[in-house]
């Protein structure tokens, strides 16, 4: 039913009237054709454009399809999917289906399975997305679904602009309570630890605004937006890795049947049991790029040797002392750097020259203050991103802090992370805002008497459930290998006077640790933030929201 796109005009006319060698192509569709296509692209006359109100399933096949021909793309979904019978095009993406419908749209996707494996590798996958959300999964749990690094986007719930001292409606606090944590201590011990920071959520906030008043021109929104924000950073370090949160991923089909296999993996049940649930409502929206993650074929055997792997490679690991013996006593945060490549000025020299050499790479050489000044020179904002040659350059770091301050920095993914096992033995971090308000002996005992719970859990639970209890206060043991690229994001994000205290130190360590050995590549940095923080952190940052929000209301009115 397709027709033939219409052979291009040739039109060459030079300013004066003479000809010249201009090309105009007359429509490619006639005015049947865009009325069938229109829906589905923000244009049919320009050689870019977007498409809309596809499902998943039908783009990434399209795309499978338009790597194989020399047809446009807006040629192959009309010739080969609208006009194609077999297709089931139109109950997919054209009338929404109801239920006597669902094996027609069961064939529909069939067909399209066959689009992808014959047209298709696993790269297409990358061509098809889904939005996801995640609810009432602990915060141990959303640190697994958050640990991929390529191809998922997460955004999950803030401990800084939300209270958590809501209950649920059996009358306990929102923390993990599955069936594996049986121990009697794990919910006295998260009970304590929410009844705790319920008890100083209220006093905190109102000894803060006492102490940081309404100035003139805040608005009533900001000040207590910052003012509350200050409250519950104090109070983070009090909830349990087994606070419930929820979050949204967006990711694309190969991401999430990765994704998929890796939960299934997981030591933690709670984790297996996500990987299901994901499996199950994948399946409904992307299923021919999700249909590998969990089978007998690819997923389940590549899920049973990741636990192989994991279990050979702790056997192979030094023994830790019994559950309940002294591992140390505590540690101070701190920031290693670990390893550093010492030519990595030359490096970076010799890559920034090379686009721009007929030589191999290791060839290009020249004055390194000028390059550096070529390269970095002039950037009035962090958001002029540092190029790609800083990316030769490559740092380790070893870093004890607090899980909080983790959980933050484990947002970045453009370098290499792994962490320990949450526990007690690191000490934790008692913050000095809570000091100055008369509030450090509630924190205090209320982490100790977790920490005593912990002990209990790790002896009758093992190390990897007995995490659901560890308060975001304790010390966590981790490491960053990241390239300077990273490292100039990283640490003028992160040292912003308005970022959380915690992870602003071990952004400013990082940061000096690299100037101290890198002095060079590291003085473009300027967007880096040494000195000390804002008293009250979110303040400047509430009132550019209030100004931004005024000129919106402006350009309404």
């Amino acid at each position: 039913m397709g027709i033939a796109p219409s052979t291009p005009l040739t039109l060459s006319l030079s300013p004066e009237g003479e000809r010249d060698n201009t090309t105009v192509s007359a429509p490619e569709f006639n005015a049947a054709e865009a009325g069938l296509l229109e829906r589905y692209f923000t244009n049919l006359d320009r050689p870019v454009f977007a498409l809309r109100n596809l499902p998943e399933v039908v783009k990434g096949a399209l795309f499978s399809r338009y790597s194989r021909t020399e047809k446009s793309l807006r040629r192959v979904l009309l010739d080969e999917f609208i006009n194609e019978p077999d297709s089931g095009f139109d109950r997919l993406a054209g009338t929404p289906p109801v239920d006597d419908d669902m094996v027609a749209v069961r064939r529909a996707e069939e067909f399209y399975e066959r689009v992808l494996v014959g047209y298709g590798d696993d790269s297409v996958a990358e061509l098809a997305g889904a939005h996801v959300a995640v609810e009432q999964a602990s915060t141990l749990a959303a640190k697994a679904l958050e640990d991929s690094r390529i191809g998922i986007s997460p955004l999950e719930k803030s401990t800084r602009y939300v209270r958590f001292d809501r209950r649920a409606e059996d009358g306990k606090y929102l923390y993990y309570r599955g069936a594996e944590l049986t121990s009697p201590d794990y919910e006295p011990a998260a009970e304590a630890l929410f009844e705790t920071y319920s008890r100083l959520v209220e006093p905190a906030t109102k000894a803060i605004r006492e102490r940081f008043p309404q100035e003139k021109g805040e608005t009533d929104r900001a000040w207590k937006a910052a003012t509350r924000a200050k409250a519950l950073d104090l109070l983070r370090g009090l909830l349990p890795a087994g606070t419930l949160t929820n979050l949204g991923l967006y990711g694309n089909g190969r991401a999430f049947e990765y994704l998929i296999t890796k939960m299934g993996a997981h030591e933690l049940p709670e984790c297996q049991a996500l990987a299901t649930s994901l499996h199950r409502e994948l399946s409904l929206v992307i299923p021919a790029f999700v249909r590998r993650a969990l089978d007998e074929r690819y997923g389940k055997p590549a899920a049973d040797r990741m636990v192989r792997v994991r279990e050979r490679l702790a056997q192979l690991t030094s023994p830790s002392p019994p559950a309940g013996q002294d591992r140390g006593g505590g540690m101070e945060p701190s920031v290693r750097l670990v390893e550093f490549d010492p030519e990595a000025e030359r490096k970076v020299v010799a890559a920034a020259l090379f686009p721009h050499s007929n030589l191999p790479l290791e060839e290009p050489t020249g004055d390194v203050d000028a390059v550096l000044d070529a390269l970095l020179d002039g950037r009035d904002n962090r958001r002029q991103r540092a190029p790609r040659a800083l990316e030769h350059a490559t740092y380790t770091f070893e870093i004890v802090a607090n899980f909080a301050a983790y959980r933050d920095l484990h947002r970045h993914r453009m370098l290499t992370q792994d962490r320990q096992l949450l526990d007690t033995d690191l000490g934790y971090d008692l913050p000095s805002g809570l000091v100055e308000l008369d509030m450090a002996g509630d924190f205090s005992r209320a982490v100790e008497g977790a920490a005593d719970a912990h002990r209990r859990l790790e002896r009758d639970l093992g190390r990897a459930l007995a995490q659901y209890i560890v308060p975001l206060a304790f010390h966590v043991r981790w490491y960053f290998r990241v390239n300077l690229r990273e490292i100039y994001h990283l640490c003028e994000l992160r040292t912003t006077p308005q970022g959380h205290p915690d992870y602003r130190w071990v952004a400013q360590e990082m940061f000096r640790r690299v100037a101290e050995v890198h002095p060079r590549l590291a003085r473009y940095a300027r967007f880096v933030d040494l000195g000390p923080g804002d008293e009250l952190e979110r303040r400047k940052s509430e009132r550019k929201i209030d100004e931004k929000l005024s000129a919106l209301d402006q350009r309404v009115r």
